[in-house]
This record gives C-alpha cells, structure tokens and sequence, in this order.
C-alpha cells in the first residue's frame, strides 16, 4: 500500500486583477486631487508682483480665498460676504487651530477690501493667513 500521496507542483500564480485595481483608484485619487489644487489657484486673479516673491510648497488642507477685483471673496467656487467668510473660518479654527490660509487678492483691488478680508481672518482667531504674489522678474 502506498499512502504517500504524490504532491503535483503548481507554479505560483500572482492575481493581478486586485493589484490593477489598487493601481487604478490611486491613479484616479491623484489626478483628481491634483484637478482640485489646480482649479482653485486658476481663478482670473491677477497677482501683483513683488521682488520677493517665491512660490511656497502648497501646506496640506489650506485654505485659499479669493479676492477678484470687484470686492467678491470665493471659497472653493463659492462666493461668500465678509460675514459668512468669519463663520466659516471661525469653525475652521475651532476645528483646526493653526490652520493654513491663503488670501489670493487681485492687484486691481482695494486695499480697504483686503483689509477687511484680513479683519475677517483675525475676528475668527486665525493667525497662520499669507498673501500670495507673483514673481516679477519671471511672471510666476
């Protein structure tokens, strides 16, 4: 009797249907996320220019508010009066002290405007707010 069973060798096999599919949603979860970062910096703002211009590494979750040159302030596309822009970042500070914010003001603007956009940020307790310009000498 023999009661050794004969053990056929199979040659590994790798499933590659799961691995393409891991692959393809972080494909589509990078380009989507890089399409939002873009979109919200290409709004028709034209930044004034400074010497000391540079263009900082973007923080993870900042915010960005745009000042066009009529007075308007957009958050994500949406555009807000000076009141709900303090509400908005008054719960953004009591979430997220520290929180990163960008103020994107056109040169056309008023500077009693973005004033008021910068006592909008200060009211709602957030201090970390930068303003963003351009390069000169490059156009950046």
């Amino acid at each position: 009797m023999n009661f050794r069973k004969t053990r056929r060798s199979h040659a590994a096999v790798l499933q590659m249907t799961s691995l393409m599919d891991v692959v393809f949603l972080l494909l589509c979860f990078f380009m989507t996320a890089n399409e939002f970062a873009r979109w919200e910096t290409e709004v028709g703002i034209t930044l004034p220019t400074a010497q000391s211009a540079t263009i900082p590494g973007r923080m993870p979750g900042e915010i960005i508010l745009n000042l066009n040159a009529k007075g308007d302030v957009t958050i994500n596309g949406v555009k807000l009066t000076l009141e709900e822009v303090t509400e908005r970042m008054k719960r953004i500070a009591e979430n997220f002290p520290g929180q990163p914010v960008v103020i994107r003001a056109d040169k056309a603007s008023s500077y009693e405007t973005l004033m008021s956009l910068i006592d909008a940020c200060r009211t709602a307790n957030v201090w970390n707010f930068s303003l963003a310009t351009k390069d000169e000498k490059k156009g950046q």
